[in-house]
């Protein structure tokens, strides 16, 4: 029992780091303290993390990890981690494993006993559906919806969701998206479209899928988006 102590003890902790998702000021005290203390910083892009680093005067050892090499290096980082090494993972914006990398480096530590930590923080689907006037006592994360397989069946199985639903989406799917959203669930359902949260730009969009349409096709669309979608039998406008 005493070794069993010892050796989860001597054991790194992995810290799930979340980094703005605009504004530099969004990032927290705590978070910038771990990212100078780890042993090794874990980043998507080295390059876009290189420039959060340098901003807050943090000298670390990056070493890149994303969704096409992660399942190759889970591994090495979890003997790392075994070793007693702490382990920052962060992600481009925003909280890793939320549509981003980390699920999977963070569910090898768990089931290897190794402390997982994530640090309260910035994502962009929280600020998107409270400022969005519709309910969000409760609500689905749906994330990125497939491009091509199987993305109208998918759709089709949120037809009776009566939860807000939050999409994130790119602003060159965007018209495309919300014109399918209109066919399935009613052109009169209603939307908000966030874009650039925390940014200078930051706005939001609301009221039906039309008209939330008519002004995109009347304004080219721009930006990060989050498009926040009211669950069924919503009947309260948001306009």
């Amino acid at each position: 029992m005493d070794y069993l102590a010892t050796f989860v003890t001597s054991m790194g902790t992995l810290y799930i780091v979340p980094t703005p998702v605009g504004n530099m000021e969004d990032m927290t005290l705590r978070a910038i303290r771990i990212l100078k203390e780890a042993d090794l910083v874990l980043a998507e892009d080295t390059r876009t993390s290189g420039i959060l680093l340098k901003h807050f005067d943090i000298q670390n050892h990056l070493m890149s990890h994303h969704k096409f090499n992660e399942h190759g290096t889970a591994s090495g980082i979890v003997e790392r981690l075994k070793a007693g090494q702490t382990v920052a993972l962060i992600s481009d914006a925003g909280t890793p494993g939320i549509s981003d990398p980390g699920f999977f480096l963070a569910r090898e530590a768990a089931r290897a006993g190794i402390t997982v930590q994530t640090l309260p923080g910035a994502t962009a689907c929280i600020p998107a559906i409270v400022s969005s006037g519709l309910p969000c006592d409760r609500f689905c994360f749906e994330g990125f919806l497939p491009q091509k397989k199987g993305r109208q069946t998918h759709l089709q199985s949120l037809v009776d969701e009566t939860r807000t639903m939050i999409f994130y989406e790119s602003p060159y799917r965007l018209l495309k998206t919300l014109g399918q959203f209109a066919e399935i669930f009613g052109q009169d359902r209603q939307v908000s479209v966030a874009r650039e949260i925390s940014k200078l730009h930051e706005e939001s969009v609301r009221g039906s899928l039309t008209e939330v349409i008519t002004h995109f096709q009347e304004t080219e669309p721009r930006g990060e988006i989050v498009i926040v979608l009211a669950g069924k039998n919503t009947k309260k406008k948001i306009t």
